[in-house]
């Protein structure tokens, strides 16, 4: 019996052993997953190691055992991604197919489903809510989703938001902040704890036959008072509240004051609630009555009104003193302390009939049941102009013992009174009611509370000793008076805990944390030492008056009113279509969808949104209809196929899987997809390819070597294990070429041209990938024999590679300028005529043209028979001229306008190739000062980001499928398909340009000699020209050019080429390269190639010499030191190297005169440094450019006219500019100039008593900050200098003033400032920021405009036209 048992046991274990043995084998996936449903278990982690042949399903079974929740009541998502990808709890797959990958860790986040937490499997997961209720006995309704676009939600596809983890277990719901609303949140927070509030809220009922429910105030806190008790959100949006206040989505980015919206909402509340039982809610609730009364010392006469209020401010600080008030108790005390007026300021007496000392003060008549008391910690200094905050400690209780506020011996009957809402923006919250001058001896009535919810006559009085108020309420600040953050901690009456309502967060605090908001700052500082002190501390305490016999409990869900218990049902159902709606997005693939549009011929870009259960035949037609082919190709010629849109790859084709679900075909719904869709049409008579995996495209584009044609690609899918030799026979089916002479270029990347001459080699050996782009030739010609490099095919595609296409608009032909440009016609001949008089002067434009490039053209033709005499043998001859081979127009120009075509018959039929070196003399004597073009005045900035704005417009069309596409001849070889390349031109787009910015100091290249002729350029680069007109916006047409050129071509043999289409020589015309934006900046390097321009770039032909070796453009500003526009633009004049400053102002006089009518003497002006605004060294008259002084390209100088002689003689001297500062008089003078000797702060101090008069002794300068003219607010100039520093030089530091420019402000120490009233100061402080804005200074004492805050009752705000 033992052996038989013993022999049993072994076989179990042998079984075991073997199973566990064959488990290992099986790769296993280890699962992390974070449970984020619970802020307690949020850090924790599970962990669970399966095997990878685990289902989804079953991983899902295992995670609900772990965690111990109800399988199928939560989600579970990837942890790992940016959105929120949920694993279908449904699947079947095996976790190996499902994206989770074996022996790595696989992040999971455990999250709620549709907003609800997780159930425990033990049925207790349950939580209490607001009212009391439990979650399993309450059928609570879940709020609506938070809108896409809002701050602080997420927009993703799962509709997830953030609001819907890590759901608070306190049971309250919180409010999302829309980006600076966390005022409003504290505020609605306290409002919906409020349990009288509340419960009126709810009580009132609207009518949806007179009211819009958007612009409904109450109805909109209605509902979400509703969801803030029974959604189990984490939290809900206020989207639908302050829409109903009228605001848009710019309120969301101003942060007010909450005693002000509680102030303004009341109000609002009021007038929505008008001829309702709650019309005087907000009285009964939360207003007071007090009187301000003045009492003559000398008789007892009482003048006194009653006032009405909604809070009591209560000063943290008196102004002036160092001490703040202790505690809400001394704040109370000192608020109701009365004011002896004596003195000059005595009171006028009715009953004396002469000045009396009197006191004046306020009594406290009825507390309101809620009692609002805001703490005053923001306040206004007047020496700084800066708003600040008071951090100072200030202690309040629990509970308040107000009967010590109640004066006994006020004589006024509250029965006779008439109290309204006060509504005030004053200090005191009051409203003058009513005065009296009656002084009545009436003491018999008791002081107290009015607790009356009826008739405002019928009192009901508490004796003071029931005065006790119950603090339940705390709104803190966070921050400064620049800006800060609101939360409120709030008293639940139900319990009795303490939360904290901070935006979407609510928690469980202590008294301890109570106590925190106290404030209070450590050491011993000044008044306004808190200026800019960021703390937290209480803003506003709110109490209830503590009476059984009135204090309310919260309305719960059953004993809601009919009216509620329909806007819950009605809210429940509107969510339950949101879940719909959600769990149909769950289920929807988005992906993007291409198309190339079959008559356009552009590449179309839509999203494909298909649920995952359509099928593709469903889907292809959806498809259809989102690319509007409908009436363009039958639906049965389209399909959708995989494509690969970054390699231009057409991954696969789904023959016979039209009924397969999309979800299938796309491996499920993700939030990306790493290829896309590409909708692929087709003619009737064609039949689709069929594209299999493995298969790699490759289009061909045949070129004729007799023709010097590229055709068009043709599209040809091949595998990359074949070899070249099969390849070649695939092509020939496909184009009828012949294999056998057939030459195959491969272009790996750009201009990286590979032939494929071994038959054996594989594709992919050769370098082939997804996506190929080969040039194929088939020809019985002797180029077969010659090395690739050096063969005509090479050079066709090397050309094709680096030709570019740019737009060049040519100069509008001035008729003031023919005389000139005769010059170049007439070539070095001496005309006796006078340029106005002459025969010649008078011939136009396009015969002068004509002409010239009629000797050019028969030039051109001379040298092209030289050349077929000569033969071959000397083609590649280094004494070829630079005319070039003329080429054969195309027929059609597609970019000219046919209404133009008899403008640009001469144009058309000019050559193409232009060449040689330009045998015009040196006219630098006879044509007139350059030119200034307009966009110097606005462009004379330099650029050196302005590439990344180039875009490239040109885009091949492919052929996606076998259609019948013969090639297309081209001009001289090339048409605007072959010359293009998008990927080129992004390639180049990236390239930084150097060439022509103000950074580089090299001066400027000629490509003339030092004679003035021309250098030649003896290497071949492919230029041709077409004319085309382009209409402006007047309906004018201007004359442009098409350029197909070689990019390797330098710009000075580019302008060469450009002189028959200008009319003058390349030295008498400027390059401007156009971007995107529209600025034009000068091409100036003229060695530099054109390698940084890309397809379809612009260029603007404007006339004016353009520079030679050793010159560089410079423009002249005017320094108008007391302007307010100290900067002015003169003109553009060009320096050499080695010009002295007074050489170059005898240059400048001319211009001067003819451009700006300045007439000058030349020791009346000086030119200076200029860097950016500020003004620089000064230029001594015998200083060399580029010796003495460094000049760069695109160069900006200061001419400055003097009032004087020039008193800067030597470099040693120091030019200052000061300003005297009257305090007196809230004045700053004018600038004057001061020369110094040397950098003596004592000999900068004498100067300025020379030039002002202030004694030595009371003199004080302070150095000017920022940019010239260093503008500063007089409200802001005594305290915002570094008044009279301790230094004895002026070149170290806090002045650092080594070079000339600088800005000196002085004073009279002994000067007095104006006294200014407050409607002064104000009046001043708008034009000083008025003045500062202009000149665009900061105005630092007004660092934010606020918006004031207002809540709309008729929807909205009325935007005034003429409001900016």
């Amino acid at each position: 019996m033992f052996w038989s048992c013993r022999q049993t046991i072994l076989e179990e274990m042998k079984k075991k052993f073997s199973q566990i043995e064959n488990a290992g084998e099986e790769p296993r996936v280890l699962c992390i997953i974070q449970d984020t449903t619970n802020a307690k278990t949020v850090n924790e982690r599970l962990t669970l190691n399966l095997p990878a042949s685990t289902t989804v399903s079953k991983l899902f079974e295992d995670v609900a055992l772990k965690a111990g929740y109800v399988n199928g009541s939560f989600h579970l998502a990837w942890g790992n991604m940016t959105d929120m990808v949920v694993l279908d709890q449904s699947s079947e797959m095996p976790l190996s197919d499902s994206g989770f990958e074996p022996g790595k860790k696989n992040f999971l986040q455990l999250t709620d489903k549709d907003g609800e937490q997780p159930q425990l499997a033990s049925g207790e997961s349950g939580t209490v809510d607001s009212s009391g209720l439990d979650d399993n006995t309450q059928d609570r309704f879940i709020g609506p989703l938070p809108r896409d676009g809002i701050v602080g939600c997420s927009n993703d596809y799962s509709s997830y938001s953030y609001a819907s983890i890590l759901k608070s277990e306190t049971g309250y719901v919180g409010l999302v902040n829309q980006a600076m609303t966390c005022y409003l949140n504290s505020l609605l927070q306290t409002l919906f704890m409020t349990p009288e509030f509340r419960n009126a809220l709810y009580n009132w009922e609207f009518e949806e036959g007179e009211e819009d429910p958007v612009t409904s105030i109450p109805y909109q806190l209605q509902r979400l008072f509703v969801l803030l008790q029974t959604s189990k959100k984490r939290a809900i949006e206020t989207t639908d509240v302050t829409r109903s206040f009228g605001w848009d989505s710019s309120e969301a980015w101003q942060q007010h004051d909450v005693q002000e919206l509680c102030r303004v909402m009341f109000d609002a509340l009021e007038q929505k609630w008008k001829q309702t039982e709650q019309a005087d809610l907000i009285n009964q609730l939360y207003q007071g009555k007090l009187k301000d009364y003045v009492r003559c010392l000398e008789c007892g006469y009482e003048s006194w009104r009653i006032d009405t209020y909604l809070d009591i401010p209560l000063v943290i600080r008196p102004y002036g003193a160092s001490q703040a008030f202790g505690s809400v108790e001394e704040a109370l005390q000192a608020f109701i302390q009365p004011e002896t007026l004596d003195g000059p300021n005595q009171y006028f007496c009715e009953r004396c009939k002469k000045k009396c000392d009197a006191r004046k003060g306020l009594r406290f008549l009825h507390f309101p049941y809620l009692l609002t008391l805001q703490l005053k910690r923001f306040d206004f200094d007047y020496t700084t102009m800066h708003r600040i905050k008071l951090n100072d400690r200030m202690t309040f209780p629990e509970e308040l013992d107000m009967s010590p506020f109640i004066d006994v011996e006020d004589e006024k009957s509250p029965q006779t009174e008439s109290c309204t809402d006060s509504g005030a923006e004053n200090e005191g919250s009051c409203h003058s009611d009513q005065m009296s001058n009656d002084f009545s001896t009436d003491d018999a009535v008791d002081e107290g509370i009015c607790l009356d919810s009826a008739s405002s006559t019928e009192r009901v009085l508490k004796p003071k000793s029931l005065l006790t108020f119950e603090l339940f309420s705390v709104m803190v600040h966070s921050g400064s008076a620049a800006g800060g953050h609101y939360y409120a901690c709030i008293k639940s009456f139900s319990d009795g805990q303490w939360y904290s309502f901070n935006d979407q967060h609510v928690s469980k605090i202590t008294q301890e944390d109570i106590r925190k908001t106290y404030g209070g700052s450590s050491g011993s500082r000044g008044y306004y030492s808190s200026a800019f002190a960021s703390s937290t501390n209480a803003y506003m305490l709110i109490y209830r008056l503590k009476d059984p016999s009135r204090n309310a409990k919260f309305l719960d869900a059953e004993n809601f009113p009919e009216h509620i218990k329909r806007l819950v049902q009605k809210e429940k159902e509107a969510e339950e279509q949101e879940k719909r709606q959600r769990e149909i997005e769950r289920n929807t693939c988005k992906i993007k969808l291409l198309c190339m549009h079959p008559v356009k011929m552009v590449m179309m870009e839509n999203k494909l949104e298909v649920h995952k259960d359509k099928t593709l035949r469903e889907a292809v037609e959806m498809a259809y209809k989102l690319m509007d082919l409908e009436g363009l190709v039958p639906l049965d010629c389209c399909r959708l196929v995989k494509y690969d849109e970054f390699h231009e790859y057409l991954e696969r084709s789904y023959e016979g899987e039209e009924d397969t679900p999309m979800g299938l075909l796309l491996g499920g719904v993700k939030s990306s997809y790493m290829f896309d869709l590409l909708l692929e049409t087709r003619r009737p008579d064609q039949v689709f390819q069929t594209y299999k995996p493995g298969e790699v495209m490759v289009k061909v584009h045949v070129v004729s070597l007799k023709n010097e044609t590229i055709a068009s690609p043709v599209s040809v899918r091949a595998y990359l294990n074949q070899t070249v030799a099969e390849f070649k026979q695939l092509i020939a089916q496909a184009t009828g070429l012949s294999a056998d002479t057939m030459r195959v270029v491969l272009e790996r990347c750009y201009n990286d041209l590979r032939l494929l001459y071994v038959p054996n080699k594989t594709l992919k050996a050769e370098g082939f990938f997804r996506s190929n782009k080969v040039f194929v030739e088939s020809s019985d010609s002797a180029d077969h024999q010659v090395t690739f490099t050096d063969s005509l095919l090479w050079k066709l595609l090397d050309r094709h590679g680096n030709t570019i296409r740019l737009f060049v608009s040519l100069p509008e032909q001035s008729p003031g300028l023919l005389a000139n440009r005769t010059s170049y016609q007439k070539v070095g001949d001496e005309s006796e005529d006078s340029f106005g008089g002459t025969k010649s002067s008078t011939k136009s434009v396009e015969a002068i043209l004509e002409e010239s490039t009629e000797k050019l053209k028969n030039l051109s033709l001379q040298q092209q028979q030289e050349q077929q005499d000569l033969g071959s043998s000397n083609s590649d001859s280094q004494n070829t001229s630079d005319v070039e081979h003329a080429d054969s127009l195309s027929q059609e120009v597609s970019t000219a306008s046919s209404a133009s075509a008899v403008d640009n018959r001469e144009l058309e039929n000019r050559i193409q190739i232009v060449g040689g070196s330009g045998t015009a003399s040196d006219p630098e004597n006879q044509l007139p000062s350059e030119e200034r073009s307009d966009s110097d005045v606005n462009n004379d900035r330099s650029t050196s980001s302005m590439d990344s704005d180039i875009l490239s417009s040109s885009h091949s069309s492919d052929t996606l499928c076998n259609a019948d596409s013969g090639p297309i001849p081209l001009a001289n070889g090339l048409d605007s398909h072959s010359i293009t390349s998008s990927r080129r031109s992004k390639a180049h787009e990236a390239r930084k340009e150097t060439w022509d910015t103000a950074e580089e100091d090299s001066g400027t290249d000629s490509e003339y000699d030092d004679s003035g002729k021309s250098k030649g350029e003896a290497q071949y680069l492919y230029f041709r020209a077409e004319p085309y007109c382009q209409e402006d916006g007047s309906g004018d047409s201007h004359k442009c050019l098409l350029v197909h050129v070689d990019k390797r071509i330098t710009l000075a043999t580019f302008k060469q080429k450009l002189e028959p289409f200008v009319g003058v020589p390349s030295s008498q015309f400027k390059v401007f390269r156009v971007y995107a934006n529209n600025q034009e900046f000068e091409s100036v390097r003229l060695n530099e190639t054109l390698s940084s321009f890309s397809d379809d770039n612009k260029i603007t032909i404007r006339l004016g010499r353009a520079l030679k070796k050793g010159e560089y453009r410079v423009k002249v500003y005017q320094l108008l030191v007391n302007d307010p526009e100290p900067c002015k633009f003169l003109v553009d004049a060009v320096f050499a190297k080695g010009m002295t400053v007074r050489q170059s102002k005898e240059e400048l006089l001319p211009l001067l005169r003819e451009q700006c009518k300045l007439d000058l003497s030349i020791d009346r002006f000086r030119l200076r440094k200029k860097t950016w605004k500020n003004p620089g060294t000064v230029f001594l008259d015998y200083h060399v450019y580029e010796e003495d002084i460094n000049i760069s390209s695109n160069w900006e100088v200061f001419l400055e006219v003097l009032d004087e002689p020039e008193k800067m003689k030597s470099m040693s001297q120091l030019a200052v500019l000061t300003r005297q500062w009257r305090p007196s008089r809230m004045k700053l003078e004018l600038f004057q100039e001061v020369v110094l000797e040397s950098s003596s702060v004592d000999e900068l101090k004498e100067k300025l008593s020379e030039l002002s008069g202030i004694p030595l002794e009371n003199l004080e300068f302070a150095k000017g900050r920022g940019t010239f003219p260093c503008d500063i607010s007089v409200l802001e100039i005594n305290q915002d200098l570094d008044w009279n520093p301790k230094v004895s030089t002026l070149n170290v530091w806090p002045l650092y003033i080594s070079d000339d420019g600088a800005v000196v402000f002085y004073r009279d120490k002994t000067e007095e400032p104006m006294e200014l009233s407050e409607e002064e100061r104000n009046e001043l402080m708008k034009k000083e920021s008025s003045r500062l804005l202009k000149t665009g200074q900061r105005v630092n004492y007004s660092p934010r405009k606020e918006k004031a805050l207002k809540i709309y009752l008729d929807g909205g705000p009325t935007k005034d036209p003429g409001q900016d």
